[in-house]
């Protein structure tokens, strides 16, 4: 075994070994926290230490190391990671992220708004010219973490699209 940053080369008869070893109890190994994945070379499995999904998210970088950046531009996920090369052609977030931040800015700055109404009276004027930006800062500052998250909990909980079975 060879140590590659937090990544632990293991040859793949070791893993295969390993496998064989847990036979019925083989669909157990992810559960204990890190993952096999193909190593660049083919030479052999490569091992990597379980990252939080809320950390790497939240940081806005690569799920499996923890290193990688995740997005391109401002939401635009990149095609794979620069640290260990994994493909990002997983990483569908839709409008979860959207859907999060409505929710939560809508319930910061209402929550506000309202104290700064009842406790000041201003005019209807000076409620735009603050909470225009605020809300625009506050939405903008949380939809790339949050889409990272659910980027980063797609790949740990190995979330697929939803399929029938045709009987």
């Amino acid at each position: 075994m060879r140590l590659k940053g937090d990544a632990i080369l293991v040859p793949a008869h070791r893993v295969r070994e390993r496998l064989r070893l847990l036979g019925s109890h083989a669909a157990l190994a992810p559960q204990c926290g890190g993952r096999y994945d193909a190593a660049d070379k083919g030479t052999g499995m490569t091992y990597y230490q379980p990252q939080s999904p809320f950390s790497t998210g939240i940081r806005c970088r690569c799920p499996r190391c923890g290193e990688g950046a995740l997005f391109d531009g401002f939401l635009t996920p990149k095609p794979a990671c620069t640290a260990c090369g994994l493909d990002y052609s997983f990483a569908d977030a839709g409008d979860g992220p959207a859907v999060f931040v409505i929710l939560i800015a809508g319930f910061i700055i209402c929550a506000m708004a309202l104290y700064v109404e009842v406790k000041y009276e201003p005019p209807f004027w000076l409620h735009a010219v603050i909470w225009g930006p605020t809300i625009l800062v506050v939405c903008l500052g949380l939809l790339r973490p949050l889409k990272g998250v659910m980027i980063a909990l797609q790949y740990v909980n190995k979330a697929q699209q939803g399929r029938l079975d045709s009987e």
